[in-house]
């Protein structure tokens, strides 16, 4: 058995005197393990970083053996990302996110989705936009999706202020005003009817609270598995560095 992929590196694991098993989240073949000969050497050890994409070959006897991992560099991210902190809980909270579905299980949207995100991630509102859509993505791949596109009350598409945490549909400004203190906020850029609305740390708090509720409910409760201390860590800092600009402004004009 064997393939060629691009992969993603989530993290790595030393394996006896030189080798690491290499975890990896791959275009066409979901997330997967493989062993990498020589990866704790010096040679290799800077090429599979968590971050970096690669160009991997993986061979096994049996289709569900370890099998081992050959790899080149494509997109070499790991030095920047280790010298943030953003980046690095950036990294960690999509290995986290990754790690909830099956090994060895195809998404090729959260791959490319994980692959925007790591090439973008100093900017922090955009990328906490982006971590917001990919739990999103993440939510619909694990059979939890929310259904945005009309209010689950009146049927309107437009207006859509909230969302139910009964039954994850969005609902219109209208019908929310008699529930608002039982309903989540929906985010502007997650409303269709609102695309070019400027986006701000408001927008970003209600999405991490959207999708943390039903990541909690659906995801964590059940598997009873804590919310994993990087996400809190992500948000705080993205909404950190958000701030700093607004803070420097005021005290150049004071």
């Amino acid at each position: 058995m064997e393939w060629s992929d691009e992969a993603i590196v989530l993290g790595a694991r030393r394996h006896g005197e030189s080798g690491l098993i290499l975890e990896t989240m791959t275009r066409g073949h979901g997330r997967h393990l493989g062993l990498v000969r020589g990866g704790a050497g010096p040679r290799l050890r800077p090429t599979l970083q968590p971050g970096n994409t690669l160009q991997v070959g993986w061979r096994a006897r049996l289709e569900d053996h370890l099998g081992t991992f050959t790899v080149e560099t494509q997109v070499s991210r790991a030095a920047t990302v280790i010298e943030s902190a953003l980046g690095l809980h950036c990294v960690s909270l999509l290995a986290c996110h990754l790690r909830l579905l099956a090994e060895r299980e195809a998404h090729e949207s959260l791959y490319h989705a994980c692959a925007i995100i790591l090439d973008g991630f100093d900017n922090p509102l955009a990328s906490a936009m982006q971590m917001v859509r990919f739990e999103m993505a993440l939510l619909e791949e694990l059979g939890f999706g929310m259904d945005l596109s009309q209010c689950a009350s009146t049927g309107s598409t437009l207006n859509l202020t909230h969302v139910s945490p009964k039954s994850a549909r969005a609902v219109s400004g209208e019908a929310a005003l008699p529930y608002l203190d039982r309903l989540l906020p929906l985010p502007g850029f997650l409303r269709k009817d609102r695309p070019d609305r400027a986006i701000d740390e408001h927008d970003i708090t209600a999405g991490f609270r959207l999708t943390g509720y039903f990541l909690t409910r659906h995801v964590y409760e059940v598997r009873a598995i804590p919310e994993p201390d990087c996400r809190r860590a992500f948000f705080h800092t993205a909404m950190r560095r958000v701030a700093m600009p607004a803070l420097a402004a005021d005290v150049l004009q004071g």
